[in-house]
């Protein structure tokens, strides 16, 4: 019988998840989370940006 609990809502996005979100190369989303543009957290090596902080920084630099 599958596992029914309910997973919660996506509270942060892989760095290749912003790379494809604004169309551009997974270095300069590397560069852009090490410019502190938003909220990391780094489990071991791996860097996880804050789901919230990338949508307030999105949502101040659309057009």
């Amino acid at each position: 019988m599958a596992n029914t609990q309910m997973i919660p809502d996506k509270r942060t996005y892989r760095v290749e998840e912003i790379a494809e979100i604004l169309d551009i190369g997974r270095a300069t989303a590397y560069s852009l989370a090490k410019q502190g543009c938003f909220k990391t957290v780094k489990i071991g090596k791996v860097i996880r940006i804050s789901k919230k902080s990338f949508d307030e920084w999105l949502d101040n630099h659309a057009n």
